[in-house]
């Protein structure tokens, strides 16, 4: 049988692995798989193409259908550049507060389910726990893209999904998608004092994102005024940009990196279409006349969809009895909340530690949030518990 763990002391396990999304996550995996098989648990990975990461799902209660999963996500940011007081991966406590990478966005969730998992054996579920854990939430989701429909193609159904990333405990039931674009232009290089004959790989750039800001412009002024998001549109918007050799060369290479914030209910497609529409109806024919070398390359580094309020969702009205939360809340950042139900699960987002400390430096999460947490699983057994009872 494993040892018992608090949810602190699971939490300050969990940091102590680094999973930094350009890291492994293997190493956190097999602590989990063999904490559950210790207790009586059997899990199932789901690697990705490389076999250095991993997802994990894990089932307990009856081989029946429905019951709920409970979402989290291994990886974490990086720390490099960042002035942290403590090594980020050995957790520290200090006026209530946990420290470390991940202990807010989302390893403090992740802790305090497995703790409970003693307490999930013991009850008496009439429909099953899920627990699924991923990887690459940060860089675009991939690990939950690839567990989902492995999860559901092995079966039980969940009929609900709580997604854990930090919300202090508020029930969260729409979020915005994102798409990830990176454009490649290559322009035609000449001497600056001849510009007519060549084209600069810049000032297409600068057309391009041009249009973006036009886009968003559009977006804002006719924005729903009784939408709760904040902004209350799609946003288009240039986050990195590189290129250029030299102030007396037309630039021959120039390449930026665009996300697009989406409403739930945009549709992605329809944006990247659109803008493909405008390179190739307004951009590219007049670079193309200078120099038929002279091209426009677009790629898809992520796409997350948002999560759309539901009208008659099974997850709200659980989570809302759960928490007591009885009011509106929606986020601008993406989560997997989308991935989940665009497979037709019902899905909340809600858990523990406030958004605000994500990503920082001295990351941290205030402990009564874990005993919330705690409370809130407690309630959620003893739900699931009383269903024949």
């Amino acid at each position: 049988m494993s040892r018992t763990y608090s949810p602190r002391e699971m939490l300050e396990k969990l940091i102590s692995f680094n999973t930094v999304s350009d890291q492994s996550n293997l190493a956190l995996i097999a602590f989990v798989e063999d904490y559950l098989a210790g207790w009586g648990v059997p899990s199932r990975r789901v690697p990705d193409p490389t076999g250095q990461k991993a997802a994990l799902h894990a089932r307990i209660g009856p081989d029946a259908d429905g019951g709920t999963v409970l979402s989290a996500h291994t990886d974490v940011v990086p720390v490099a550049g960042q002035n942290w007081s403590h090594d980020p991966f050995t957790a520290w406590a200090d006026n209530g507060r946990l420290y470390g990478r991940g202990a807010a966005d989302m390893k403090g969730f992740a802790a305090t389910v497995l703790a409970k998992v003693p307490d999930f054996l013991s009850a008496d579920l009439q429909v099953p726990v899920h627990i699924a854990l991923s990887y690459d939430e940060e860089t675009g989701c991939d690990g939950a893209r690839r567990l989902i429909p492995e999860m559901l193609k092995q079966g039980p159904r969940p009929a609900t999904v709580i997604v854990g990333e930090p919300t202090l405990m508020k029930v969260v039931t729409g979020h915005k998608g994102i798409v990830v674009l990176r454009t490649s232009i290559t322009g035609h290089p000449v001497h600056s004092s001849q510009l007519h004959r060549g084209v600069s790989a810049i000032s297409v750039a600068a057309k391009l994102i041009g249009w973006l800001d036009a886009r968003t412009a559009e977006n804002r002024a006719k924005a729903d005024p009784d939408c709760p998001f904040e902004p209350p549109y799609t946003t288009l918007h240039c986050g990195t940009i590189s290129g250029g050799q030299a102030h007396n060369i037309t630039a021959q290479h120039c390449e930026f990196v665009t996300d697009i914030r989406l409403l739930p209910g945009d549709s992605a497609s329809d944006w990247v279409a659109a803008y493909r529409a405008f390179i190739e109806d307004n951009v590219l024919p007049g670079v193309k006349a200078v120099s038929e070398n002279c091209r426009i390359d677009i790629s898809e580094l992520a796409n997350v969809p948002g999560l759309e309020e539901e009208a008659e969702g099974l997850a709200e009205p659980i989570a809302r009895r759960l928490t007591g939360d009885n009011g509106r809340h929606v986020v601008v950042y993406a989560t997997e909340g989308g991935l989940f139900q665009s497979h037709g699960l019902s899905t909340v987002v809600c858990g523990p530690g406030s958004i605000d400390q994500a990503h920082q430096p001295d990351e941290f999460i205030a402990l009564d949030q874990l005993d919330r947490c705690a409370a809130f699983l407690d309630r959620l057994l003893m739900g699931m518990s009383r269903i024949a009872g």
